[in-house]
């Protein structure tokens, strides 16, 4: 069998880019209103500030107004609350972004759930877990968007499709099993418990690998022709890598994704499409 095609999330997340920063503009002479992200960074976390001015640089070059909050290290949970509460209240605010993770003395979950659900970009509200999991409207987990984008940029079918997907966080593992059992998919949910694990991801037509070890996913796991899309991220002697062996897997897949350039590059595209879904959605409600 050929090697497998390579799913290149660089440009998928560049066409998605561009289109917003005609979507956005449009919007905004339509409208009168500039969609503004918020992302608030809390103490000093360089992994953390890297990830913030990647998403206020591109939040700006797709035309959006970068509202971005920093407090300090020892900032207080009734602090950061109050910041989140400002930002709530600001019709110049279209969504709100916590960086996780916060200083181990602060209630993130406690300071999620604060972000009205038009605002969270990042889907993580109660509210937007349980708008998920009805198929209703709402602003989906960026991570788990990305990886159906991808899968329809390339044309993988997924109505009655089979999928395993490895993982079950809040993150990524739960909200993907949803939107694709929202779009038809027959899913299973595969965990560190799951038996005869190479045996069941053997079944699917797409494999979703997001359980955070690293190389879990061998060519052993995968059907010939079946899809793999690599969530996971590991830095190593020898630089990046994902939770899929990418050259057995190569073997035998017809698509895969890399990493790094496969799902990393969709997860802040996604979140400027959510900033702009949030502006919309705010723009609804207000009329």
């Amino acid at each position: 069998m050929a090697e497998a095609g390579i799913i290149d999330g660089k440009a998928v997340a560049a066409r998605v880019r561009e289109q917003l920063k005609t979507d956005v503009a449009e919007f905004t002479a339509r409208t009168g209103i500039q969609p503004g992200l918020a992302t608030v960074l809390v103490g000093g976390d360089p992994a953390s500030e890297v990830y913030v001015a990647s998403k206020r640089k591109m939040s700006v070059a797709a035309g959006m107004a970068d509202l971005h909050q920093h407090l300090p290290e020892d900032a207080t949970q009734a602090e950061v609350e109050g910041l989140l509460g400002q930002l709530a209240a600001n019709h110049a605010v279209s969504g709100i972004l916590l960086q996780l993770p916060v200083p181990a003395h602060l209630d993130a979950a406690a300071l999620i759930e604060l972000i009205p659900f038009e605002k969270d970009v990042d889907g993580l509200t109660t509210m937007s877990v349980g708008l998920l999991a009805q198929g209703k409207p709402g602003l989906r987990p960026c991570t788990p968007s990305g990886v159906i984008e991808l899968l329809d940029a390339y044309d993988v079918p997924v109505e009655g499709a089979r999928v395993v997907v490895i993982g079950r966080s809040e993150l990524v593992g739960r909200p993907v099993a949803q939107l694709l059992v929202n779009r038809n998919a027959t899913v299973t949910i595969a965990h560190s418990r799951t038996k005869n694990l190479a045996d069941v991801c053997r079944e699917a037509d797409i494999i979703v690998a997001a359980v955070g070890v690293k190389g879990l996913v061998t060519g052993e796991f995968v059907k010939p022709g079946a899809t793999v899309i690599d969530v996971g991220i590991h830095r190593g002697p020898e630089g990046l890598s994902g939770d899929a062996d990418f050259a057995s897997v190569s073997e035998v897949a017809s698509l895969v994704t890399p990493v790094p350039g496969g799902v990393g590059p969709m997860t802040i595209a996604m979140l400027l499409a959510n900033t702009l879904r949030a502006a919309e959605l705010q723009y609804a409600l207000a009329d």
